[in-house]
């Protein structure tokens, strides 16, 4: 289970991002946060996974408190994290990241599965390089499935359907449900997307650096389809417990 506990985060420069932020993500949990550009979502991914440091509050992951520690020591816990714009490793193919994720070789048959969820062929794609033989949407893809390969309790994926087609995205969709349905990963994803709104079982708007409103999808999706004009920001509650 995720706590985050009264989180803030600031710039060097005084500017605050992220003002006593709390929630609790569930075990086994898609938990989609939505909010409108520049409200402190991306932020809070990043603080959750460990490139950020906070500047007060902590995190708690399975009752451990994790706030000090680094996005490798985090990793080992079992928090995986897909980049909004993916890292380029140079020298390293499709087929190197997907091993190095899952820690251990795959077969043709993991491979294929693995990138059949992104909506890539294993035969086209595991000898290319990441670094030089993949477009932008290519490598989007192929780290979403390395986080897969990953099996970790906590996924966290920032904006996952940029830079990706249509069927690709559907795809995305399908694999996100069937992690659910199939796992006790909690899902914790970043996105606009209405469709993928429509899958989490629970809902957090983050606005202005703070927590909104949150509950069930039955309960706030309503809400922001209902409000056109400012369709991320409801105000509410700042406690989430999903």
């Amino acid at each position: 289970m995720l706590t985050v506990e009264h989180l803030a985060w600031t710039l060097p420069d005084g500017n605050p991002i992220l003002s006593d932020i709390s929630l609790t993500a569930k075990d086994g949990k898609l938990v989609v946060v939505t909010g409108p550009n520049g409200g402190g979502k991306t932020s809070l991914a990043k603080l959750i996974a460990g490139l950020r440091t906070p500047t007060s509050g902590r995190i708690l992951f399975n009752g451990q408190d994790i706030s000090a520690l680094d996005i490798t020591e985090r990793a080992k816990l079992g928090i995986a994290y897909a980049f909004q714009q993916p890292v380029r490793f140079k020298g390293l193919t499709v087929r190197d990241l997907l091993e190095i994720a899952a820690g251990h070789p795959l077969s043709e048959d993991d491979l294929c599965e693995l990138l059949g969820k992104v909506g890539l062929c294993a035969d086209e794609y595991v000898s290319r390089e990441l670094d030089s033989g993949l477009s932008g949407g290519e490598m989007k893809r192929v780290e979403i499935a390395s986080v897969l390969a990953r099996k970790a309790p906590l996924c966290i994926f920032d904006e996952p359907e940029a830079g990706i087609d249509l069927w690709s995205f559907a795809r995305l969709v399908e694999t996100f449900q069937d992690l659910r349905a199939t796992r006790q990963s909690t899902l914790l994803v970043i996105s606009h997307q209405e469709r993928i709104l429509s899958i989490a079982d629970e809902i957090i708007v983050v606005a202005e650096g703070r927590v909104r409103q949150a509950g069930p999808r039955a309960l706030i999706l309503p809400m922001l389809l209902a409000d056109e004009s400012t369709p991320r920001c409801p105000l509410g509650k700042e406690r989430a417990t999903v």
